[in-house]
């Protein structure tokens, strides 16, 4: 039995791309992105919507390639789901789950029919 551990997601950044250091020097680039739900409530008949933030993490050459991003780019982001566990300044023990990105496209809308394409194929890991 194969099990897979895979996301792909479209949205557009909360925020422009940061670039962190580890304690051992290791580059990475931090990505906010947003991504939205939309549905037809069954009572009321209205739309409604809801956003989700993902946190994005980039290593390696994909980091260099994401800290360019600024807030507003639309992304697809393909990548794994990780959790982990980090003890803030504040005291306490806090859980985050993040994508770890494996490739990052950059989407432009098309002046044609609405849809978003591709406007390179980005970088992967």
């Amino acid at each position: 039995m194969s099990l897979t551990n895979r996301v792909s997601l479209i949205g557009f950044l909360g925020k422009d791309a940061e670039t962190k250091t580890t304690r051992n020097n290791a580059r990475f680039t931090v990505l906010s992105l947003a991504t939205k739900r939309s549905w037809k409530d069954r009572q009321t008949g209205e739309w409604q919507s809801k956003s989700t933030w993902h946190r994005i993490i980039c290593w390696g050459r994909l980091a260099d390639y994401a800290a360019g991003f600024t807030k507003g780019a639309h992304l697809q982001v393909e990548g794994e789901i990780a959790t982990r566990e980090y003890v803030p300044q504040s005291g306490g023990k806090k859980t985050i789950t993040e994508v770890r990105a494996i490739q990052i496209a950059k989407l432009t809308r098309s002046k044609k029919d609405g849809q978003p394409e591709p406007e390179s194929q980005g970088a992967a890991a």
